[in-house]
C-alpha cells in the first residue's frame, strides 16, 4: 500500500520552472555528474536548489498516519535529497507503529521511504472497548473506530493463540479473510470461526492442517450442503457436523 505526503506548495523552492526538454537534460547531466563524482560529489550537489526535497512518498503504510511520520522527519524544502539517510530512517523507526524504514532518493527532488509496520492480528476486549494487538500481545496505537482493522476477536491476549493467528495471516490468506473469532477452549482445544463455521482443532494445529477443511467444504458444496462445525482434532480426519 502506498501513501504520499507532499511538501506544502507554499514551501517549494524558488527554482525557476524549466521547459520539459531542458529539465530532462539537466537531470541526465546531473546523473552523469553524480556517477562520475568522487566522494565530494553529493555534498556539492546538496547545495543546489534543484535537488531540494519537494516531495516525500511513503510505501508500506496501512494503519499509520503519514502526517505523523512527516512530523518525525523534521525536514523542509531546504533539505536536499543528498542528505544522509541513516538519521531519517532512525527517526521514522521511532514511531510506535514502525519497525524499520529504508529511504531512497528519486531524482531530482523526491524521497521514497519504505516502512515496515507492526501488524495487528487480533482485537481484544479492554476497559475502553476493543483494542488491536500484534502477535506478541502488545497493544497497537490503532483506533478500530476510525481505521478499519479486519482481524479476529479474541477473549484475551493468549500468546500461543496470537502466534497461531499470525501464522494464518502470513501463510493462509484465504483462511485469514474468513476468520472472525478465535478462542481457546480449555487446554486441549482451540476454536476458530470462519464465516460462521466453527473449526475445532488441537492447540498445536498447523496452517497446513487447517487447510484440510477446503476439500471437505468443496465436497459438501457439490452436494449443496454446508457444515456448521468442522473438527480437526482427530489425526488425518475432518469430521463435519451438519445443521
Amino acid at each position: 500500500m502506498t501513501q504520499d505526503e507532499a511538501v506544502p506548495e507554499g514551501e517549494r523552492s524558488r527554482w525557476p520552472q524549466l521547459p520539459p526538454w531542458l529539465r530532462r537534460g539537466a537531470i541526465g547531466a546531473a546523473a552523469v555528474l553524480v556517477l562520475g563524482a568522487p566522494w565530494w560529489g553529493p555534498p556539492v550537489l546538496a547545495q543546489l536548489d534543484f535537488f531540494h526535497v519537494r516531495r516525500v512518498e511513503f510505501e508500506g503504510l496501512r494503519y499509520t498516519d503519514p502526517s505523523e511520520l512527516m512530523a518525525l522527519l523534521a525536514i523542509d524544502t531546504t533539505a536536499s535529497v543528498w542528505m544522509p539517510f541513516a538519521p531519517i530512517e532512525a527517526r521514522v523507526a521511532e514511531h510506535p507503529m514502525i519497525t524499520a524504514a529504508h529511504v531512497e532518493r528519486r531524482l531530482p527532488s523526491t524521497l521514497v521511504i519504505e516502512v515496515a509496520e507492526r501488524l495487528p492480528v487480533a482485537l481484544v476486549p479492554s476497559e475502553r472497548g476493543l483494542v488491536a494487538v500484534d502477535a506478541s500481545g502488545e497493544r497497537l496505537p490503532i483506533d478500530p473506530a476510525s481505521a478499519p482493522v479486519d482481524v479476529p476477536v479474541v477473549a484475551e491476549t493468549d500468546s500461543a493463540l496470537l502466534q497461531l493467528l499470525d501464522q494464518v495471516r502470513a501463510g493462509a490468506p484465504s483462511l485469514w479473510s474468513r476468520l472472525s473469532e478465535a478462542r481457546r477452549d480449555g487446554t486441549r482445544e482451540v476454536r476458530l470461526v470462519l464465516d460462521g463455521v466453527t473449526v475445532r482443532a488441537r492447540p498445536d494445529v498447523t496452517v497446513a492442517r487447517l487447510g484440510d477443511i477446503f476439500p471437505v467444504e468443496a465436497d459438501l458444496a457439490r452436494r449443496r450442503l454446508r457444515a456448521v462445525e468442522l473438527d480437526l482434532r482427530f489425526r488425518d480426519q475432518v469430521i463435519a457436523r451438519l445443521p
